[in-house]
């Protein structure tokens, strides 16, 4: 798999306004350095979906240990996370 950090990012940033939509919140301005908990555009419910979609889309095993703000909580560190994995 030939990964594109932007084309994961656009991916990404889509997914998240497609859940913050379900959710009747508009996305559409979340940047790639915000913290998507703490932007309260997403409950929990939503996050764990937007894992468990990066999981399936990228074929990409997140281990429980793994699951944290510093791999998971923004754009950028979700891009980066599945970069220095399988990059």
């Amino acid at each position: 798999m030939n990964l594109n950090r932007n084309e994961i990012k656009t991916a990404l940033h889509a997914k998240v306004v497609e859940l913050a939509q379900a959710l009747d919140m508009d996305a559409s301005e979340v940047t790639d350095d915000d913290i998507l908990p703490a932007t309260g555009l997403l409950d929990s419910n939503a996050i764990l979906e937007l894992v468990v979609w990066f999981e399936a889309a990228y074929d990409f095993p997140i281990s429980q240990e793994e699951i944290n703000i510093d791999n998971l909580g923004s754009i950028n560190a979700m891009a980066d996370f599945l970069l220095s994995r399988k990059g």
